[in-house]
């Protein structure tokens, strides 16, 4: 058996993602912080199909040596694809920020995320068929003034992956790496980031995708041969093979 690694699946992206992978028939490991809303996704999994096994394992990314423990607990599972969704968000101007945010949110989606992929890649750089996808932004490519290091953290989520893929590729490596770059979406991410309890997206914003499609764009990822997988600034997604100039040799 084999199975697909989603972390942050407790909501959003990550929680429409298990159900787009659970209809593709995928066995899934799931993991987020709140075991509650993890054993409700499990249920919503098998009405879809009562023969996939779905693992839950609780962890909490923003302390870095739960990474290590939540890799080493599922060393005995064959992974097909990992993704490393969770993230964590500050939006306010540097001088502003509230550092008791921003501190576990650089560890959730830049100081887990590397150690995540590397004991993956490390371990699955061979086997064919496998894939490391990491879940970036598009503020990971263009910088947003006022989510500044957010927007930087997520540039360090791309330029790693698309990187990492630079390197499995000349290695001849099998398995693929790959960047899902969204947009706005909407999710929990505005009520967590900007403290907003009740946010209307339909009301306040001209453009957003949802959840549900936005598991759609992953599953283009998932399909292609691309390394990026972007929405643009007139929120219209493309797959390419990269963005990062890449620099083989010093």
């Amino acid at each position: 058996m084999k199975y697909t690694v989603i972390t942050g699946a407790s909501s959003g992206i990550g929680y429409e993602t298990a159900l787009a992978f659970a209809a593709r028939g995928k066995n899934l490991i799931i993991v987020a912080r709140r075991l509650e809303r993890l054993e409700e996704l499990k249920s919503k999994i098998q009405e879809i199909n009562s023969d996939l096994d779905v693992v839950i394992r609780t962890s909490d990314l923003s302390v870095t040596e739960q990474a290590y423990t939540l890799y080493n607990d599922l060393k005995e599972y064959k992974i097909e694809t990992w993704i490393n969704n969770a993230g964590l968000g500050e939006s306010s101007f540097v001088a502003d920020q509230n550092l008791d945010k921003v501190e576990p949110m650089l560890r959730v989606n830049i100081e887990s995320l590397t150690i995540l992929s590397t004991l993956f890649v490390r371990d699955y750089a061979d086997v064919e068929g496998t894939q490391l996808i990491n879940v970036s932004s598009a503020l990971g490519y263009v910088i947003a003034v006022g989510s500044v290091a957010y927007s930087a953290s997520k540039y360090y989520v791309s330029a790693f992956t698309e990187g990492l893929a630079k390197e499995l590729e000349l290695k001849g490596a099998k398995i693929k790496a790959k960047v899902l770059a969204p947009a706005l979406t909407e999710t929990e991410f505005v009520k967590n980031s900007m403290g907003i309890e009740e946010f209307d997206y339909k009301a306040n914003l001209p453009m957003y995708h949802t959840a549900k499609q936005m598991a759609d764009f992953m599953l283009e990822v998932y399909d292609s041969n691309a390394v990026v997988g972007i929405v643009d600034q007139n929120y219209e997604f493309k797959l390419t093979e990269k963005i990062y100039p890449i620099l083989e040799s010093l």
